[in-house]
């Protein structure tokens, strides 16, 4: 009993090693997916000033950022045919009230421009 309980141990521990060996040698499967990198700033439309803490997501894909102090974000999303994005204004009391915007982002067809896009986002008080 006391041997059966030690070989399966043994066992066990050697097919995990040789799982992690697996993955050492061959890594981690490919993302096949094509990301888009999603980058830029957002600002007020009548001052033109820089908005921190605007949150700005992707529908229905969950991507997800937050504006910096600079009012500039950035994030990867799945790259479709079309990426619908939302800015919201999270904060209201800090840096006044912004009313949400959303947007549809369509990527080029031109190569050097498929896998990055970037906005210049003005939002308007309320």
């Amino acid at each position: 009993m006391k041997r059966n309980w030690l070989r399966g141990i043994i066992g066990g521990l050697s097919f995990s090693s040789a799982l992690f060996i697996f993955q050492a040698c061959y890594g981690m499967p490919q993302d096949f997916t094509e990301d888009l990198l999603v980058e830029g700033i957002v600002t007020a439309k009548s001052s033109g000033k820089p908005i921190k803490n605007i949150h700005v997501f992707t529908d229905p894909f969950g991507s997800e950022t937050a504006t910096d102090d600079q009012g500039a974000f950035s994030f990867y999303t799945l790259q479709f045919e079309s990426v619908k994005l939302t800015f919201e204004d999270i904060d209201s009391t800090n840096n006044g009230s912004f009313a949400s915007r959303d947007t549809v982002i369509v990527p080029r067809e031109d190569p050097a421009f498929v896998d990055r896009v970037y906005l210049e986002i003005a939002l308007e008080e309320r």
